[in-house]
Parts: C-alpha cells; structure tokens; sequence
C-alpha cells in the first residue's frame, strides 16, 4: 500500500520508514529537506508543514492509503494534515504524554478516563493535545494517537540515554541521585514503536494508547547498570541526595537526564499500558538496547539534536567536580 510517513528522516520517522519499506509498502517521507534522506527505497518529498499549500503539491497526485505521523508540533501543521490526508484508511499518530492535563507528574491511568488539554496555548502538550482532535476529527475510524513516552535506540540524536552512555564510558566517579536508583521507569524502544505503529496503520486501530514500555520494566539505577555493562566501564556510581543535588543547580530531566525528583518520579513513571500490550506493543530487551544504541552511537558520532529548543543534556563537568567534592 501507498504509506506516507511524516517525518522519516530522524529517529523513529527512520526507522518508521525502514519498518513500513520492509513490510512492501510504496513509502514516501515528507520532511523540509534539512535532516539528511531518508532510508533508501522511500521518495523523499520536501515541504513546511505549516504551509497549507506543501503537502498536497510534493504528493502531486500520490495519493497516500496510510500515515504514520511523527511530526506534528504545531496547531497549523494538524489542520494542513487534517485537510490534506482526511480520507486515508489507517493514520497513526504519534502524541505525547505530554497531551495529558495531569502529566506530569500524574499518574496515567486508562486514556478514556484521562483528560487532555484544551487550552490554546502554544505549547507542546496542547499542541499535542489539538493535533489528536483535529486530525482525528478529519480521519475518523482508522486514526489512532500513540501517546509515546521515553524512546530509546539507535539514531537517538536527542541524547538523554546517549548522554549517560557517554559519561559512564569515560569512567570514573559518577554523579547519580541517591533517592532515584530504586524508581521504576519504563522506555520503548524506537525499532518496537516503529513497527507497531505501522501495524496499527495497516489495521486501522483508532484511539488512544499510552504507548511506552511496560510499567516497571526496569529501575533507573538498573537503566545505569546496563550501560556501564554494555560500555566496559569502571564508572563508581556516588549517590548524591536530592537536597544536595537541588541546592547545587542541578535541573531534573536536564542535567541528569531521566531524573525528577522522588515527589514527582512516582506518579510521573505509572503509565497504564494495558490497551499497548493488548495491541501487540512489543518490548525487546532493554539490554539489547542499550547495546545497539551505544553500537550507533560510538560509530556515527552526530551531534546533539533539540526537538523543542531545550538545552543540551547532561551535567556541566565543572557542577559535576562540585557535587564530588568530599564524597
């Protein structure tokens, strides 16, 4: 079938595309052009989302039977996509938790009984939030929205998993929060997210998923193990408490990706994934990766990537030393 990914340049767009050419779709990524190719065997089409006139003429006539949407961060790119690909038998698009008025830090239970916003502010969540209805007004049965959580795996240029595998690499004594080591968490990995979210295309599911690993597949502390494993460092972890680690500057999710503090951790990491597993969301091996991510990462050495205008992950070596200090 004539499948359209928005997106399919970066991240789980790739790997979307290299999920739908390998099942025999005719694939085509629609991208402004700025990110490199896509995978070989897909047409690539240029054009600016927000530009109510880019879609229909790079399709010029190719009219697309499924989607998958990785892209939609803006309220006009959603009303162009909704105007544009309405008729399409199968639309899956990727959301956030974020969409979700209470999260963070929650907790997310069941989607039919979790409220998303519907403020008009412009935002990443209610931006999430209008896209889910406006596209999925214009589609009807055949949309359905993947609320993703934390990705993980291979072309990960945002650098949350890449910034602790690089920093447990280079050894050492290793800042970590003492209260976060036990807390559950749950990732998905791209590969997993990519293929389903072609099936569900294929199939024409429609709702809501909170589309993430399931609840407790690992611990944060369990998350840091894997990577010294995987990377053969000799990385000491020295547990730092919350207090300290807030008193010094240090910012949750920024500076120690994956990080919020023990008030918040809770409620933020239990995500329902029942309707996910009964889908068919698989979840490969968190080792597994770990392991490819860190295979990528060491041979491409790309730079780091902003979706949102956000800073760089990672704690600053000169806060690092400071919080080192006496320990």
């Amino acid at each position: 079938m004539r499948l359209l990914v928005l997106g399919g340049t970066h991240f789980l767009g790739r790997h979307v595309a290299t999920a739908a050419l390998e099942r025999g779709h005719d694939v085509a990524t629609f991208t402004r052009g700025v990110s490199g190719e896509p995978p070989e065997g897909a047409r690539a089409l240029h054009g600016d989302r927000n530009d109510p006139d880019a879609l229909p003429a790079a399709l010029d006539g190719w009219a697309p039977e499924l989607v998958v949407d990785t892209s939609c961060r803006t309220r006009a790119a959603a009303r162009n996509a909704a105007a544009a690909l309405g008729d399409v038998a199968g639309y899956a698009f990727v959301s956030s938790l974020n969409a979700y008025r209470n999260w963070p830090p929650g907790p997310v239970g069941k989607e039919e009984d979790e409220a998303t916003w519907s403020t008009e502010d412009d935002d990443y969540g209610p931006n999430k939030a209008f896209a889910e209805r406006e596209i999925g007004s214009a589609v009807g049965t055949g949309f359905l929205t993947a609320r993703a959580g934390l990705i993980i795996g291979p072309h990960d240029y945002v650098y949350r998993l890449g910034w602790w595998l690089d920093r447990i690499a280079r050894g050492g004594r290793v800042v970590v929060p003492a209260e976060g080591l036990a807390q559950p968490i749950a990732l998905v990995d791209a590969r997993d997210l990519a293929g389903w979210l072609v099936d569900m295309a294929e199939r024409g599911e429609t709702g809501a998923v909170n589309a993430t690993g399931p609840n407790g597949m690992t611990t944060f502390g369990g998350l840091l193990d894997l990577c010294r494993d995987v990377t053969g460092s000799d990385a000491e972890w020295v547990p730092v408490p919350e207090a300290d680690l807030l008193d010094a500057g240090v910012e949750e999710w920024v500076h120690l990706p994956l990080w919020l503090r023990a008030a918040d951790a809770g409620p933020g990491w239990d995500i329902d994934t029942t309707r996910a597993r009964s889908l068919g969301l698989p979840s490969r091996p968190l080792a597994e990766s770990v392991a490819d991510t860190w295979a990528w990462q060491t041979a491409d050495g790309g730079p780091f990537v902003s979706p949102f205008g956000s800073p760089q992950p990672g704690l600053p070596v000169e806060l690092e030393e400071r919080l080192l200090a006496g320990r």
